[in-house]
């Protein structure tokens, strides 16, 4: 009886270890409008060696769905605006969709949610709309009659016109227009579990108001901000801003408790000549400085301390797709399978050779440590830390189970990360300056497993990262090191543990 409840307890203890390699709030977009696509078989390796942990595809490809088989990849699965008109008249008809396209699949292919239609409440389709939450109730009732109602969930996409009011984020609202439509899918979506899928796209916010402040606040780069008048709230970037205009649009018709998740979400790399904002760099900055957004787990400013689930738009570019030449050009990777820009999505140990845990060597630079400047705010900081993240670094290390990881702030994490940059940089004066909210010390902020490359100059006793911790959780060291007592809810877990099995063997 005690080594079964010990193994359960075990078991239990195991869970709660986080992945530093995983990221499963990152996704992508599979578009196939077009004719030069790699086989299925080559876009699954492809996805396993970076660290994608979901696709979605906009419509149910059996090849695609069959490849992902066995690979633990998360699979989204939609049927069409066309399908609709069918699924809502017919339970039959739902039934035959789920026995077509999931039951030959599942669970070997991790298919995890249904989209049913894609921007239907802004089709100005009259009929469209009154029979999307009938198609959706039948598409539920037919994976509860597979015994999948628990498993995969049913939603439906929507755009960020579905808002009548986005700006600033605390007044979202769901235009009127959309508001009788919207009723009974948010109580099914409530009911069932099931998210609310929506496609921010801080690009075409920009083609509105192309000031260079603008670009780099939907770019996640160094900007004065906006505030929000009615909560006070700084907001860094754009897709935050639209992100909880979503969740205040939710709030207000009772519905906040709804998880929200990101359907779409990217930057051309190319575009027409009269096109404002598609480029290699803008793309890149784009993505690179989401996904390190994304892995930082700082949340959004409304729904903080955890990552929205994000499905990039797109894999590979689609040459088939009609309207300008951004339209064609989303792609992260190229068809050949090369990249068509570096954006952090490469798998990565968790740690670099300088941050592996070890004691420096005494090959050091003469430049220092970059570390943040006193007075700056967590806003500019979380812009920083997006940024440096952003620029190819390795940022495993403030990852949770990553050797930085705690203390669990936005200053220490962009302590690390400015000076990952710094070191990786020519170390001019101006490599530490991420906006006036860095600068170069000579003491070691290095704590515990915690290396800093770096180095340079004698260590006070004071230690830089006193400035980042609570004093209650510092301890200087004489070689100006400083090492955080931080107890994680892992370690109280495992006295938990350890007690009540020493109690259930008493």
């Amino acid at each position: 009886m005690a080594i079964s409840i010990y193994f359960s307890l075990l078991l239990i203890f195991l869970s709660h270890f986080p992945s530093s390699h995983a990221e499963p709030f990152i996704g992508v977009n599979i578009g196939q409008v077009a004719d030069n696509l790699p086989p299925p078989s080559e876009t699954v390796k492809l996805l396993k060696s970076s660290s994608i942990e979901k696709v979605r595809l906009y419509g149910a490809d059996p090849a695609i769905i069959k490849a992902l088989a066995g690979t633990g990849i998360g699979i989204v699965i939609g049927a069409g605006n066309g399908d609709i008109p069918s699924l809502a008249a017919d339970p039959n008809a739902a039934s035959q969709w789920i026995n077509s396209n999931v039951l030959p699949f599942y669970p070997a292919s991790k298919i995890i949610l249904i989209n049913i239609g894609n921007e239907v409440l802004m089709s100005n389709d009259p009929n469209l709309v009154n029979q999307l939450l009938p198609a959706m109730q039948n598409v539920q009732k037919a994976l509860e009659a597979a015994s999948l109602g628990g498993k995969i969930k049913v939603s439906t996409v929507h755009s960020m016109t579905v808002l009548g009011s986005s700006d600033p984020p605390s007044s979202g609202s769901f235009a009127p227009g959309s508001q009788a439509g919207l009723k009974g899918i948010l109580q099914f979506l409530s009911d069932t579990g099931s998210p609310f899928t929506i496609n921010p796209y801080p690009f075409f916010a920009y083609r509105g108001d192309t000031r260079p402040e603008t670009l780099a606040f939907c770019l996640f780069q160094p900007n004065p901000g906006r505030v929000d008048g009615n909560t006070g709230i700084k907001y860094m970037n754009m897709f935050d801003a639209q992100v909880d205009a979503v969740h205040s649009a939710l709030k207000s018709v009772g519905f906040e408790k709804v998880e929200i998740v990101v359907a779409e979400t990217g930057w051309p790399s190319r575009g027409d000549p009269n096109e404002v904002g598609p480029s290699v760099d803008n793309a890149k900055a784009y993505n690179g400085n989401l996904i390190a957004h994304l892995k930082s787990m700082v949340g959004t400013p409304l729904m903080p301390g955890k990552s929205v689930d994000t499905y990039i738009f797109a894999l590979y570019d689609e040459n088939l797709k009609p309207g300008p030449s951004s339209e064609r050009a989303f792609g992260l990777f190229k068809t050949d399978l090369s990249m068509a820009y570096d954006a952090g999505l490469a798998k990565s140990s968790g740690s670099s050779s300088n941050s592996s845990g070890q004691t420096p060597s005494g090959k050091v630079t003469s430049t220092g440590w970059c570390v943040p400047r006193n007075g700056a705010t967590d806003e500019q900081l979380q812009a920083s830390l997006d940024w440096a993240c952003g620029q190819g670094i390795d940022c495993g290390p403030i990852q949770p189970g990553g050797a930085c990881f705690e203390p669990n702030n936005v200053a220490s994490h962009a302590a690390f990360a400015m000076n990952m940059y710094f070191q990786k940089s020519p170390k001019k004066p101006t490599d530490c300056d991420f906006s006036q909210t860095a600068t170069i010390t000579s003491q070691n902020p290095s704590y515990n497993s915690c290396v800093y490359p770096g180095g340079g100059g004698g260590a006070g006793s004071t230690g830089v990262m006193n400035k980042y911790v609570s004093s209650d959780k510092l301890d200087s060291k004489d070689n100006g090191a400083v090492e955080p007592k931080v107890y994680s809810s892992l370690s109280f877990l495992l006295i938990f543990v350890v007690s009540l099995i020493f109690h259930v063997n008493m």
